[in-house]
């Protein structure tokens, strides 16, 4: 347990507790700026920063133990994982179970139950989990969806893609008080007070895991013929993973092309503040397929014009707001008069900053979710 002052033995900080599958830098972060609420995990990211995690209240459990937490805590409000996040489902059910068993064991008042859901991938789409054994966890899986979803009191969606894929899908969420509060960020407020904020018109970045699914090789393939077309365009891919040689190998004779691995999250920051375009061709799995995109928000959020695929949940927004969008199978000439016509734009920073809300859209559905009954 990491906390500023440790809680009893076995019990969370806070009466509001959100329970995490994982836990990265990004959700610390976050953590900082959301309402108080101790969390509950069952394992860390490889990014998981530790100076981030003083001054909160993490609990570090398994499903057995975190029922076992919650059901000695006064949760009055639990935010779960959302329903459709079939690797928590059983953990999400526990932990329900355990705050409504301890709610007429010790007569507590009734805990409110939120999510922020952003699925956008069926996870009943063919070919998942094939054969009788594959059908009987279907069907499982499909009843354990529709009792977490009905425990629901709360949820906002955030992005249209998941509003559509729950009205499709999880009729048993109906019932639910919902909102839809796109996940788009505010300006970062990143940066040393006077540093210049310019743009390097010709630098293109790729910040992520180096795996397929992020779409790394679609971007080194449609690479040279961006080069091509536009000899003084230059590449940052900020990263690690499991093509990290096939990327530094990419590199090794090409000067116009840098690879940055595993850096803070402030050389992060510097490098997105810099970049004139940001890069993420996710590629869809078997069994996952991008929600927003880390990459998308954050490089929004520093001015950077966006060109991702329409795996994100927020294709649409960013179509219609002057990014661009390409099917995930497009070919390395598309991915590269993509990646041009970006350049060639020169889009002001600003002018990409003037699209985004006022309010961060996880902290608007946050104070959503926490607004009195």
């Amino acid at each position: 347990m990491t906390t500023a002052s440790a809680p009893r033995a076995g019990r969370t900080a806070l009466p509001r507790v959100r329970l995490y599958e994982t836990l990265r830098t990004a959700h610390l972060e976050r953590a900082h700026e959301l309402a108080p609420a101790s969390i509950v995990y069952r394992r860390r990211r490889y990014d998981f920063d530790d100076a981030l995690a003083h001054g909160l209240d993490l609990v570090e459990a398994g499903p057995a133990r975190a029922a076992w937490v919650l059901a000695r805590s006064d949760v009055r409000e639990l935010e779960i994982n959302e329903p459709l996040m079939v690797s928590s489902l059983r953990r999400s059910a526990l932990a329900l179970a355990a705050v409504d068993v301890a709610r007429f064991v010790r007569r507590r008042p009734r805990a409110r139950v939120v999510a922020y859901a952003i699925a956008n991938d069926d996870p009943f789409r063919p070919p998942a989990r094939p054969g009788p054994a594959g059908r009987a966890r279907r069907l499982l899986d499909a009843r354990l969806i529709a009792h977490v979803a009905g425990r629901v009191d709360r949820v906002v969606f955030g992005t249209p893609a998941a509003e559509e894929l729950y009205a499709a899908r999880v009729p048993a969420l109906r019932r639910a008080e919902h909102v839809l509060l796109p996940a788009l960020p505010t300006a970062c407020a990143c940066g040393e007070p006077g540093e210049p904020a310019d743009k390097d018109p010709d630098l293109v970045l790729f910040v992520g895991a180096f795996e397929e699914r992020k779409g790394v090789r679609e971007l080194l393939a449609a690479w040279p013929a961006v080069v091509e077309a536009r000899p003084a365009a230059r590449l940052t891919l900020v990263g690690k993973g499991p093509l990290l040689g096939e990327v530094r190998a990419f590199a090794v004779d090409r000067p116009e092309v840098t690879v940055v691995v595993d850096p803070p999250r402030a050389d992060v920051h510097a490098h997105q503040r810099r970049a004139a375009v940001a890069v993420l061709l996710s590629q869809r799995t078997r069994t996952w397929r991008e929600q927003v995109g880390l990459p998308v928000v954050e490089g929004l959020a520093h001015g950077c014009a966006v060109l991702a695929t329409t795996e994100t949940g927020l294709a649409a927004w960013l179509a219609d707001h002057g990014h661009a969008v390409l099917a995930p199978d497009a070919s390395p000439a598309e991915v590269a008069a993509a990646v041009v016509t970006l350049l060639d734009a020169r889009r002001p920073a600003a002018s990409v900053l003037a699209d985004l809300p006022d309010v961060d859209g996880r902290l608007a559905a946050d104070a959503w979710l926490l607004r009195p009954r």
